[in-house]
């Protein structure tokens, strides 16, 4: 039995044979002892008051001595108000430390349940940008932690390759590009595409004002209107009504749009060529994030998808047609509204093909568990999806999840694709590693090594530092990227994190061969050695407990709490000169296993640990 499992039952053993009562020992209240009391764990007594008739205070006296007496791996307890506290005997910590030693790996074998996490999903008509990284990142780690639990994870995306905004670039290119590829004008081929969705953006605002000299303002809406929204919102929708309406360029993107779903052959060819070129530019990203793919899903198969279902829901009354044939469904007992499924000449919406896409999903990998990262600005969306599929009988509805995060900004402001100010996501880890660099040659360290391992040294810092300082913040939560901030060695960092782990390396190295079987017979374990393998001990709680909120940052900071741990372990400990070989051994077992649980945390967050920094 785990300690935790002990004190939870024992508790529950204790106050039937104290109180007579009966309590389930799953729901016994406790947690680590905070730092400024003496123990390991604590028992909040206050729920049991009313059954024993007696202060908290003498509660925990008893449930203090009936543990302590019962069960040797607890030697000590003390009692804070209605807080038990309890001390765990040395001797269990060096069977724990041993027994984490002697494993290879710290992952679940497969229990045979699958999870399928679909993220980045771009559109092609762009680069990756920071915020696909924070997307990716959220989705990848989630991945890793799944398959740290023992589930077989699918991580999937959907490619969003047709549309107007497709079709912007294209035509730009067409107009402009006098057959020019991405190897002759020697730019990345996903931000050769992207540029071309900037010169669109170009040549219809140059149309737009020529247009509005043109007309000398006498297309305006009502002030009324004006009044009523904000002028940003007053003008977006203006130029809104000027491209659908009046724009010759903004007609020439609908009338290719049109011929690509006719299955028009020159368009398709260029829409094919294009799209390559962004999905070569996406696969040098991808790999250089460190991240891939077990399946790919592209909305130009997708789009039509789900029209069956909304057959079988009409059957079924889940929806109702309106007089002019259209579908929907009523949601307002839900707490959402009328929802359109089906437009009137028969042709999808975005959650026709999400509720087609969902099942074709289940059908192909018989996932109970899926699992969508999505910024929240689609919230409702996926409210109104998990709806409508749970109100179809669909399985596996009370698997689906929305990953929701927050938008993610540079501390210059926010990014818009049209104009052309994202900040690519190559562009970014270019300048994370770059900033690694400069760091790295400041300090110094690295003298001797030849220049291609510094480069991968300086590469795994660098990306250590973008990846978790996104991951380390709460998906929910907004937030600003500073690249110079992400690389300090002395924050909350993956650089800090990674010094200390080339930090065990080191003392490990000046070691050598040492006999680690004598390391039980040290039996004075001090503050910081107890704390860090508490901490070592909650691996598997905290691996969990991201899974199980979809929250990676949970184990941002279990990682960054047991590198400072490890900080004040090295200052407070001699190690390699310790007072004894047996508190030697013992100090080396415990640098051995911090570092595998630091390099396993990491892993999960798509975190490479250097040997040297």
């Amino acid at each position: 039995m785990s300690i935790t499992e002990i004190i939870k039952e024992g508790t529950a053993l204790a106050v039937k044979e104290l109180y007579d009562h009966e309590i389930n020992a799953g729901d016994v209240n406790m947690n680590v002892t905070r730092k400024e009391f003496d123990g390991d764990y604590s028992v909040v007594v206050f729920p049991y008051t009313k059954v024993a008739r007696k202060k908290p205070e003498q509660i925990a006296e008893d449930l203090g001595n009936f543990l302590v007496e019962k069960y040797d791996d607890l030697t000590k307890f003390n009692v804070i108000k209605g807080f038990l506290n309890l001390e765990v005997s040395d001797s269990y910590w060096n069977q724990y430390l041993a027994e984490m030693a002697s494993k290879e790996t710290y992952k679940k074998p497969f229990h045979g349940e699958k999870i399928m996490i679909e993220f980045s999903s771009p559109n092609t008509n762009k680069p990756l940008h920071l915020g696909h990284v924070r997307n990716i990142l959220l989705g990848w780690s989630s991945s890793k932690i799944y398959e740290a639990l023992g589930y077989e994870v699918n991580k999937v995306q959907i490619v969003n390759d047709r549309g107007i905004a497709i079709c912007k670039s294209m035509l730009a290119w067409q107009m402009l590009g006098k057959g020019e590829t991405p190897e002759a004008a020697g730019i990345k081929s996903d931000h050769y595409v992207g540029k071309w969705y900037v010169e669109f953006e170009k040549l219809f605002q140059a149309e737009y004002q020529a247009w509005q000299k043109a007309i000398n303002g006498q297309f305006t809406f009502s002030t009324q209107k004006k009044k009523e929204q904000d002028e940003a919102t007053f003008f977006k929708g203006f130029k809104n009504t000027y491209f659908n309406e009046h724009s010759q360029i903004g007609a020439d993107a609908k009338a290719m749009l049109l011929k690509w779903e006719d299955n028009d052959e020159e368009v398709r060819n260029l829409w094919t060529k294009m799209n390559g070129w962004v999905y070569k530019g996406f696969d040098t990203t991808y790999k250089n994030l460190g991240v891939e793919f077990d399946n790919l899903y592209f909305e130009s198969d997708t789009y039509l998808l789900g029209k069956d279902i909304i057959d079988d829901g009409l059957s079924k009354e889940v929806f109702y047609k309106k007089e002019d044939g259209s579908v929907w469904i009523d949601l307002e007992d839900a707490k959402m509204d009328h929802k359109l499924v089906l437009r009137s000449d028969g042709t999808s919406v975005y959650i026709t093909q999400d509720i087609g896409t969902v099942e074709k999903r289940f059908q192909d990998y018989g996932a109970k568990k899926m699992v969508y990262v999505v910024a929240d600005e689609q919230n409702y969306h996926f409210k109104v999806l998990f709806e409508i599929m749970k109100r179809m009988g669909a399985s596996y509805a009370d698997g689906l999840f929305h990953l929701s995060y927050g938008m993610i900004d540079l501390t210059t402001g926010k990014m818009k694709s049209r104009e052309g100010t994202i900040v690519d996501a190559d562009d970014l880890m270019k300048e994370v590693i770059e900033a690694a660099r400069a760091n790295a040659i400041e300090k110094g360290g690295l003298e001797g090594l030849d220049e291609a391992t510094k480069d991968d040294i300086y590469r795994k810092i660098g990306l250590a530092a973008l990846k978790f300082f996104i991951i380390k913040v709460n998906a929910k939560k907004r937030m600003i990227f500073n690249p110079e901030e992400s690389v300090d060695l002395q924050g909350n960092t993956g650089p800090y994190i990674q010094y200390a782990f080339v930090r065990i390396q080191s003392v490990l190295k000046k070691a050598g061969d040492v006999d680690t079987s004598i390391a039980s017979k040290y039996t004075d374990l001090g503050p910081t050695e107890k704390e860090l393998i508490g901490q070592i001990y909650r691996l598997d709680e905290v691996v969990k407990m991201s899974a199980d909120q979809f929250d990676p940052s949970f184990l941002a900071a279990y990682c960054y709490d047991m590198a400072k741990t490890y900080h004040r372990f090295n200052h407070d400990h001699r190690i390699i000169n310790a007072e004894s070989e047996e508190a030697k051994a013992f100090r080396i077992r415990l640098c051995e296993v911090t570092g595998k649980v630091l390099k396993f945390g990491m892993e999960l967050l798509g975190i490479e640990m250097p040997e040297r920094m």
